[in-house]
């Protein structure tokens, strides 16, 4: 029987052993990719795993697109919002031409005529080919004030001399809906992010108390969160909304409801971070530092939160498109914004009627940026949680 064979028939496999002597002082030679993982920080590696997610990506660039018309909205809308053309009492949307008889000419419109409809009571409008409209960029037009610090009239485009540029049409008043698009992004967005940093302050502090104290603190917030969650919510913000004094100025409104959408927010965010506290408080490094003296603010911010962190993330981004929906709903309602303020919602309180819709569907423009700012926050909290989850 040969040295690789055992009793019972079967062949031993022969294993590799090193002849060099082990020297514990000498360590594993790594590659520089595996040594920049390795000292790469927490939020690099989250960086990293973000990427991969090409919908979360290009979801973030879409919003970054649409927030940047909060701070530029004046430049960047053709008109003011409230700019009257009682010329062109619904208008349909123009389009944009390059060519006019086969010659390129730019960017273009055809002015419009307009004739009254004694049938059917409305002005019908169609292309005037006779008026070739250049769009003029980086140009003069509507006087504004920007940031309500110095006045201006500089836009990114304009429409050419005596002439018109309704791209998405006009409303019953003449008011151009492109603009009104622009500038009631700087309302319905920020909307979200003011109402989710108090659902956030308010979720995070009351969700703690209960899950790292328990005992009294515990039951009474949850029975404060039992009766909130039992309460129908979009009945609860009208209610709230329509208690709003009339006397308030667009700018009181806008902070009152901001502060009704968070304060009715936080509740599902505290029920998550207690549920989580309960299980991580157990842990051996939170024990730890209770025993080495940590007072319980430094445990549950520094040892307890950071590990749910994916979780506060998903919840934030899941809130915002939720409060953005609450601002338009109370708007289309008229329990909200009203004129002279805009926002997607006053917008469209203007589609209410239906026989209007059906005549005028451009009304029904905003929304397309209401659906694509929904579904960009729902692509980008999948991203981040992701990517901020440590076992993905």
């Amino acid at each position: 029987m040969s040295s690789n064979e055992t009793r019972n028939g079967s062949t031993e496999v022969e294993h590799y052993v090193d002849p060099a002597p082990f020297n514990p002082t000498v360590s594993e030679e790594l590659t520089p990719e595996q040594e920049r993982f390795y000292q790469a920080s927490q939020w690099q590696i989250m960086w990293w795993k973000f990427k991969r997610h090409k919908i979360a990506v290009w979801s973030g660039v879409v919003l970054i697109l649409f927030y940047l018309c909060v701070p530029f909205a004046e430049v960047i809308a053709p008109y003011t919002p409230n700019t009257r053309d009682s010329m062109h009492l619904y208008a349909p949307p123009q389009a944009v031409h390059l060519f006019h008889e086969g010659e390129f000419v730019g960017p273009f419109v055809y002015g419009m005529k307009s004739e009254l409809d004694m049938v059917n009571l409305k002005w019908v409008f169609s292309d005037d080919t006779t008026q070739v409209q250049k769009i003029r960029f980086f140009c003069r037009g509507d006087d504004y004030r920007f940031w309500g610090l110095f006045d201006a009239d500089f836009h990114l485009f304009c429409p050419a001399e005596n002439g018109t540029l309704f791209l998405l049409g006009t409303d019953r008043l003449g008011r151009d809906q492109l603009s009104g698009l622009v500038y009631g992004a700087r309302l319905s967005l920020t909307v979200g992010l003011v109402g989710v940093a108090i659902s956030l302050v308010l979720g995070l502090f009351f969700g703690g108390i209960a899950g790292y104290f328990g005992g009294i603190a515990d039951s009474v917030i949850q029975r404060v969160i039992e009766i909130m969650r039992s309460l129908p919510e979009l009945p609860l913000w009208m209610a709230l909304s329509a208690a709003l004094p009339v006397t308030w100025s667009p700018v009181w409104i806008y902070f009152g409801l901001t502060i009704i959408l968070g304060l009715l927010d936080w509740p599902g965010l505290a029920r998550a971070v207690r549920s989580k506290l309960l299980s991580l408080r157990e842990e051996e490094y939170a024990k730890a530092a209770v025993l080495m003296g940590a007072k319980p603010k430094r445990v549950i911010t520094r040892h307890l939160l950071p590990g749910f962190t994916s979780h506060i993330i998903a919840s934030a981004s899941l809130s915002i498109p939720s409060m953005i929906l609450g601002e338009t709903a109370l708007s289309f309602l008229n329990l909200g914004l009203r004129r002279p303020s805009v926002s997607w919602g006053v917008l469209l309180n203007e589609a209410q009627n239906i026989s209007v819709v059906t005549v005028y569907p451009w009304l029904m423009a905003p929304v397309i940026p209401i659906i694509i700012v929904v579904l960009a926050f729902n692509f980008l909290g999948d991203g981040l949680r992701d990517a901020a989850d440590p076992y993905k």
